[in-house]
């Protein structure tokens, strides 16, 4: 049988934190800033973390579980 391969898509979005849950980062922060707030930028900056009901999937395409 041949490995595993985890999906590079994944592996380029996400990142573990040392108490298992999974970080992500905020979308609409790449193009098109001019109409939107300072405070809005400031904080789609912060990382966030994926919800529970999508950290199944995504440690599946991680190969985590």
């Amino acid at each position: 049988m041949p490995k595993m391969k985890t999906k590079s898509s994944a592996k380029k979005r996400f990142k573990l934190t040392g108490s298992g849950k999974i970080k992500r980062k905020h979308a609409f922060k790449n193009h098109i800033l001019t109409k939107k707030s300072k405070k809005r930028k400031l904080k789609l900056t912060h990382s966030g973390l994926v919800n529970d009901s999508d950290a199944k999937s995504i440690k599946e395409q991680l190969r985590l579980v």
